[in-house]
């Protein structure tokens, strides 16, 4: 059990750095999505999902972690905001996509918000 709880240490420290890129990055693509649209835009989506569903595993296999002591990360209302984006990513609609990612965004800071509270 202690080698578990060393694993999942070990992975929130990873996430939480890798974490604030993800977020610069988000805030770009939300700009891009708004009407500043590049030729690689939808490159940028697909490895800005890539990075997002990476957080997601690390989330999940620290969830017991995440959430000892007290609730820090609320799975459901996680989920479904990814769903969001995922909805919108399959619809092809900027303003859709721009709308989802913005609101998908506070969840992955309080991620790692969280995961840094859970280190301290």
């Amino acid at each position: 059990m202690d080698d578990n709880r060393q694993e999942q240490i070990e992975a929130l420290e990873v996430m939480a750095e890798f974490n604030e890129r993800v977020l610069k990055n988000m805030r770009i693509l939300i700009k891009e999505l708004s009407g500043a649209r590049l030729d690689d835009t939808n490159k940028f989506i697909q490895s800005i999902v890539d990075a997002m569903n990476w957080e997601i595993e690390v989330m999940n296999g620290t969830m017991t972690l995440l959430n000892e002591g007290k609730e820090r990360i609320n799975k459901e209302d996680f989920n479904a905001h990814v769903v969001a984006v995922a909805n919108a990513i399959n619809a092809k609609d900027d303003a859709m996509m721009a709308e989802a990612f913005t609101n998908v965004l506070p969840y992955f800071e309080k991620l790692g918000e969280a995961a840094k509270e859970v280190l301290a």
